[in-house]
């Protein structure tokens, strides 16, 4: 194998996949329970559903630090780091990430951060084409074009059976404002490309039905017939997932897809029963 010219680490706003390169060294986001905090390795999906459930405080989630950062950083041991971040619109993870930078400035690796403009599964994306970059033993210049790529045509669609969850946690925004303040509508979200930050792609008058305008989404966006890559979300109810995959493969060939379970923070806002997925076309782009 080609030996790396720079490491890739990135923040635990991303889902792992087991079949793309995702494990990397994370700076993780942390759950708080009023005083009480978790950080993401150190609480189940299933454990967080029952605190969502049962605890009569809301929690917040808490960016990584920057030591948390600098840790991610240092861990891979290369003269260069390109650290993967969540979208800087979405969560202060990127400026966390900029302090840790100028902290290792003496004396560290040299690290270029790169903006997502994403999270979650559209993040995963990122951080795949990153590592293969490096490993393929491109310079972290090129590594970036691949991100740049990926992004540009990697769509990131999620939807939710409660906006409940979004409403505690003050992150309805736009999606309150497409919705029209009627809770009982639910929304497919996605993230807006320029801004980075959530808008509503669609509604439906129940969430089955917002599954269904989740996929028929994809296929507006990509045209019908085109092959996919798909990488699925799912909350508490992993059928969710399957439901989502059959109504694309009935309409565009599936050249790849995995499912992960949505991680501890992200769920925390989104609550225990969601569906997400990221969707391209084609092969990877270097695959072509």
């Amino acid at each position: 194998m080609t030996t790396p010219r720079f490491g890739v680490v990135t923040d635990g706003g991303l889902d792992v996949y087991p079949t793309l390169h995702g494990e990397v060294p994370v700076a993780p986001f942390a759950v708080n329970f009023g005083s009480t905090t978790y950080r993401m390795t150190e609480i189940t999906r299933e454990e967080l559903y029952r605190e969502l459930q049962t605890n009569p405080v809301h929690p917040t989630s808490a960016q990584p630090t920057p030591q948390d950062w600098m840790t991610a950083m240092q861990a891979p041991g290369t003269p260069e780091v390109l650290a993967v971040t969540t979208s800087a619109a979405l969560s202060g993870s990127h400026n966390s990430a900029d302090q840790a930078r100028q902290l290792l400035e003496q004396g560290g690796p040299q690290v270029t951060l790169h903006d997502s403009g994403t999270i979650s599964a559209a993040q995963a994306f990122q951080v795949h084409a990153a590592v293969t970059a490096a490993q393929r033993g491109l310079s972290l210049a090129e590594a970036r074009e691949w991100l740049r790529a990926v992004h540009a045509e990697t769509e990131l669609y999620f939807t939710i059976e409660t906006l409940e969850y979004l409403r505690r946690g003050g992150r309805i925004g736009r999606v309150q404002a497409a919705v029209g303040g009627l809770l009982n509508l639910k929304p497919v979200v996605t993230v807006d490309k320029a801004a980075g930050t959530y808008t509503n792609a669609a509604r439906a008058r129940s969430y089955r039905g917002a599954i269904q305008a989740l996929t028929e989404q994809v296929t507006r966006r990509f045209g019908e017939g085109t092959p996919l890559r798909v990488g699925l979300l799912y909350g508490d109810h992993p059928e969710d997932a399957d439901t989502a995959l059959t109504q694309l493969a009935a309409r565009h060939p599936i050249v790849w897809s995995d499912r992960t379970g949505v991680n501890p923070v992200l769920s925390v806002h989104v609550g225990p029963r969601a569906l997400g997925l990221a969707a391209a076309p084609g092969a990877w782009p270097w695959d072509r």
